[in-house]
């Protein structure tokens, strides 16, 4: 069953297919692709950089 990489929600199968990556990876769906945003550009606007 596909899912999202970021927080591991079930996605469509057509979901993965237009979004998905060279190897069938969605880094956001649809119920956390609008956090990802939100979280980076509160990031940008902070000046500071991304920390893994």
């Amino acid at each position: 069953m596909p899912q999202c990489t970021h927080c591991s929600g079930h996605i469509s199968q057509r979901f993965m297919t237009v979004f998905g990556d060279e190897n069938s990876q969605v880094y956001a769906c649809p119920n956390c692709s609008a956090n990802a945003g939100i979280a980076e550009v509160a990031r940008l606007r902070a000046g500071t950089k991304w920390q893994q």
